[in-house]
């Protein structure tokens, strides 16, 4: 899929972030009155933001339709204000303007999934916590003996295709293992959108989303809201079929030197039932593995480049 079709409603990255924030933003919200009868726009007209931001209306709709790009920090600032991003989503309009304008001298090319050897041995220290280094586009590009078991039938896929959307949008396991899978598709599709507004024509992140926008649906309806956050720590319970119920605690880490990979950890105190549960799927882990999987313990590294997909 390339880039005008992936983002095939016209104008810029700036203007379709404007207008999928504005369609969720209530007049209530903002101290508006509601009126009476139907309103043709979800969220606030073009001309109430203006009004919040202290803008012109011709001037807010030239910045959606994309005829101006380059608004002032402080005209962004009261966007933001108006619009009541948080301050993920903040990060992420001033980024769009500060993008403007920068031109790359041709097509990119696809970053590099080659996971550095201490990275590896990385993970290895963190047995029996479930552990894995994933891309930007969160490919699963290595992990220890515990990573895979934790997502329940992700090893059912070759290795070039396991990826963390992919399989919250299209493994029939997810569902059932994440006790908050709502809120678990939102931020992995938050991620996304932040990278969008970063690297639009990167080819991971078009190849992947395209894919999940022809399967899911509810890909393709999350897709449209354009909501941006960065990644945190906190809790996520598991129902698992081979270990029961477990709540970890997990924690997110930039590998420098790579092009975005991430160490992803899960771990639980020592002595209680949760951390029990995860020593084993550490054990678990290291039975005979599904193809694409290296034996054994110790952490193993999916295999290269690749573009195929699992059918839906």
């Amino acid at each position: 899929m390339t880039t005008e079709q992936l983002y095939a409603d016209g104008g810029s990255e700036l203007g379709r972030f404007l207008r999928a924030r504005r369609a969720q933003v209530a007049p209530e919200d903002v101290g508006l009155p509601t009126g009476t009868g139907l309103r043709r726009t979800p969220g606030l007209r073009r001309e109430e933001l203006a009004t919040l931001a202290g803008v012109s209306i011709d001037y807010y709709a030239r910045l959606e339709r994309g005829k101006e790009m380059r608004p002032s920090p402080s005209v962004v600032d009261a966007l933001a204000r108006a619009l009541q991003l948080e301050e993920d989503e903040r990060e992420h309009l001033h980024g769009l303007v500060v993008r403007v304008g920068r031109t790359a001298p041709g097509p990119p090319a696809a970053p590099s999934r080659t996971v550095p050897p201490g990275a590896l041995r990385l993970l290895e220290s963190m047995r029996p916590n479930p552990a894995a280094v994933v891309s930007r586009t969160h490919d699963v590009l290595a992990w220890n003996p515990a990573g895979p078991r934790l997502l329940v039938g992700i090893e059912d896929w070759p290795a070039k295709q396991r990826n963390y959307a992919r399989y919250l949008f299209l493994h029939p396991a997810a569902r059932d293992l994440f006790d908050d899978w709502d809120n678990q598709i939102r931020g992995c599709i938050a991620h996304l959108r932040a990278l969008a507004g970063t690297h639009p024509d990167a080819p991971d992140l078009t190849r992947l989303v395209g894919e999940l926008l022809l399967k899911s649906r509810e890909f393709a309806r999350l897709w449209e809201r354009y909501e941006v956050k960065g990644h945190s720590r906190g809790l996520k319970t598991f129902h698992h079929p081979e270990v029961g119920d477990l709540t970890l605690g997990h924690q997110s880490m930039r590998l420098e030197g790579t092009p975005g990979h991430r160490v992803l950890m899960f771990f639980a105190e020592p002595g209680t039932p949760d951390h029990d549960a995860i020593v084993l799927l550490d054990l678990l882990g290291q039975e005979p593995a599904s193809e694409g999987a290296a034996p054994g313990s110790g952490p193993s590294a999916a295999a290269p480049d690749g573009d195929e997909s699992p059918s839906s």
